[in-house]
């Protein structure tokens, strides 16, 4: 998700604005590819989710900025896009 950055505050200023605004220019089949590969991603990186996540975005998301885990960011993510 290309909203987690140091410029997130361009698209929102909490988690749900941000993926809200994500949310506006997806379509149905786009959300769940979405929320596929995040259960996806948990399911491949179950015994080092946080090593994987930070391998994959580094400095660019931080789950702890947010005041989450990294299981619990992507919970969040998830829950999120399905409503």
């Amino acid at each position: 998700m290309g909203r987690f950055h140091e410029d997130y505050s361009i698209y929102g200023n909490s988690i749900p604005e941000l993926v809200l605004s994500y949310k506006a220019g997806m379509n149905e089949d786009e959300r769940v590819a979405m929320l596929e590969e995040i259960v996806r991603f948990q399911k491949l990186n179950s015994n080092c989710l946080d090593m994987a996540f930070d391998d994959l975005f580094g400095s660019h998301c931080d789950p702890s900025l947010w005041g989450h885990t990294t299981a619990s960011f992507l919970d969040e993510l998830k829950r999120l896009l399905s409503e």
